[in-house]
């Protein structure tokens, strides 16, 4: 008879668990949860110590498992479904901006410095880009590098690189110096 007992307080003690997992009761549940496991155990041990180190194991296995069950059934739940967010899942595509897909190989001009991560306009847009690390001034051409996900990757443009900057101002300042002449 005493065996079913702590059997008995041993089961209400995991449905306490998993009450307290389900409708928070700051603690009430646990205590009572606590109470009836403990309770289970010591029963256990009175009849026999082997039947209290069987409980012991199935304290150990059994808690988390409830622990665990509460936590699973929990979002389906009349208050879990308020408290829980549905979130984007890793397979939305929701995060992304479908166009980027097409940014590849194109080319456009930095309007916000990128310390890496900047402003570019590419396609009359305005898109949010990253460079490879370096710091790129506003002003300068870019190329898309790649896109993967959400990200941009952009660097210099070749056509830019040497020739636009120095052969700009050395034009500009030989026609300066004209004018004086």
């Amino acid at each position: 008879m005493s065996l079913a007992l702590a059997i008995l307080l041993f089961g209400l003690g995991l449905g306490f668990i998993v009450a307290e997992v389900l409708f928070p009761s700051l603690g009430l549940l646990s205590l009572l949860a606590t109470a009836c496991i403990v309770g289970a155990v010591a029963i256990a041990f009175a009849e026999s110590p082997s039947s209290g180190v069987r409980f012991l194991v199935a304290v150990a296995v059994l808690v988390p498992l409830a622990i665990l069950f509460g936590l699973r059934i929990f979002p389906n739940t009349p208050l879990g479904r308020h408290m829980v967010s549905r979130g984007l899942s890793f397979s939305s595509s929701a995060a992304t901006d479908h166009r980027d897909l097409e940014l590849a190989g194109r080319e456009g001009l930095v309007e916000a410095p990128l310390h890496p991560a900047g402003i570019a306009r590419i396609d009359g847009r305005r898109v949010d880009v990253v460079s490879r690390g370096e710091m790129i001034e506003a002003g300068t051409r870019v190329r898309v590098l790649e896109v993967r996900g959400n990200r941009v990757v952009v660097a210099r443009s070749e056509e830019h690189g040497e020739g636009a900057g120095p052969a700009g101002s050395a034009g500009g300042g030989s026609e300066t110096k004209g004018a004086r002449g």
